[in-house]
């Protein structure tokens, strides 16, 4: 993708108000890692249903409620764990595209040449706030500051492990009040898969009223769409 994605996703200039989740991750990385998370807990508590009208006596087995627990559990640490690898992968591979442009750049023979590579990158961005000669000025401009720029070394930073172990703490804190139903309720799984859900629900509409808030827009409205 190169120089499309603008925005990072590890916040290197957190300010020392945010949270510590909050100087690892963007927020939208952590409203889709809780959202994913919280999804994940209701395929399994949801998917209860379906067993349960089948007849099938595992879900009525003492100790249920506990089993799904550690089920759950697992499946969102799992998750957790891919995302936060992919996270780093892509940090990475992104890094390597991000030199593969800028040495593209240092080699073209002629400003037109340049000028194309820039506007492959950022086009799509910029064109329908700005005219064609405000973005070739602007690619100018850009093409002359990193004609002598040296680029940076492809190799793992400490800002990429922080964003994966920052996936993994946000899936599994967002599931946590989801579980705690599973532990109180252990004798009565009807109970607390009933309450896991509607607990599910709220986690999902307090994540998007959050987000509602960040941007700018309805947070209510943000939060009953989620």
């Amino acid at each position: 993708m190169g120089l499309r994605r603008i925005p990072q996703r590890v916040k290197p200039n957190a300010t020392p108000k945010e949270s510590f989740l909050g100087r690892l991750l963007d927020p939208i990385d952590r409203l889709s890692e809780t959202i994913y998370s919280v999804l994940i807990v209701l395929t399994f508590t949801l998917a209860y249903r379906i067993f349960d009208l089948g007849g099938t006596e595992s879900v009525s087995a003492p100790g249920y409620g506990l089993n799904l627990f550690w089920t759950v559990l697992g499946a969102t640490f799992a998750w957790g764990a891919i995302d936060g690898i992919m996270y780093v992968l892509m940090e990475l591979f992104q890094r390597g595209e991000r030199h593969r442009v800028l040495h593209e750049l240092q080699m073209a023979d002629e400003e037109d040449t340049a000028v194309d590579i820039i506007a492959g990158e950022l086009d799509h961005i910029l064109e329908p706030i700005t005219s064609e000669p405000q973005r070739h000025t602007l690619y100018q401009d850009i093409i002359a500051h990193l004609r002598d720029g040296q680029p940076q070394k492809i190799r793992l930073q400490k800002a990429d492990l922080a964003g994966g172990l920052g996936s993994v703490l946000v899936a599994m804190l967002a599931i946590i009040p989801s579980l705690i139903p599973l532990l109180i309720f252990q004798d009565d799984y009807m109970l607390a898969i009933r309450i896991s859900n509607v607990v599910s629900f709220i986690v999902l509409f307090w994540a998007g009223y959050s987000w509602g808030k960040h941007i700018g827009v309805s947070p209510w409205r943000t939060g009953l769409l989620l």
